[in-house]
C-alpha cells in the first residue's frame, strides 16, 4: 500500500523521542533538532526507545498530518549506527524499514549516470 505519493525527503530521527510530544513539539524537534523546515511537505520519521512505535509528521499544503504505527510484536530495525543526527532515506529504505527489514544491511545498487558511451 502506498500511504505517501511522491514524498520529496524522508528523515529519519535517530534518536528515540518522548512519544507523548504529538504534532507541536514534534514539530519544534523538526526545525530546531533536525535543521529542516516542517513546511517542506518531506515525512519526518521518529520512533520511540522500545522501536515499536513510529511517528511521521508531514504538511501537505493544508495542514500537518500525524501517522502513527505500533508493532503488536517484534521491534522497527532502527538505523542507529549510520553516521548523523539525522538520516536521509530513499523511498525503498523507508519501505525495508516498515517490513522489518535492517537498512543498514541492505543496500541497492548505486545508480550510475554517464555522458557518454565513448
Amino acid at each position: 500500500m502506498k500511504m505517501f505519493i511522491n514524498t520529496p525527503k524522508i528523515y529519519l530521527h535517530k534518536q528515540p523521542v518522548d512519544f507523548r510530544k504529538s504534532i507541536n513539539g514534534l514539530s519544534l524537534l523538526v526545525e530546531q533538532d533536525m535543521q529542516q523546515s516542517p513546511f517542506s511537505g518531506a515525512l519526518f520519521v521518529f520512533c520511540n526507545r522500545q522501536r515499536t512505535r513510529l511517528k511521521v509528521l508531514y504538511w501537505d499544503s493544508t495542514g500537518f498530518c500525524l501517522w502513527y504505527k505500533r508493532l503488536e510484536k517484534d521491534k522497527f530495525r532502527w538505523p542507529r549506527l549510520m553516521p548523523g543526527k539525522v538520516l536521509c532515506i530513499s523511498e525503498q529504505q523507508w519501505h525495508w524499514l516498515l517490513q522489518g527489514i535492517d537498512i543498514q544491511k541492505l543496500t541497492p545498487h548505486q545508480p550510475l549516470q554517464y555522458q557518454s558511451v565513448g
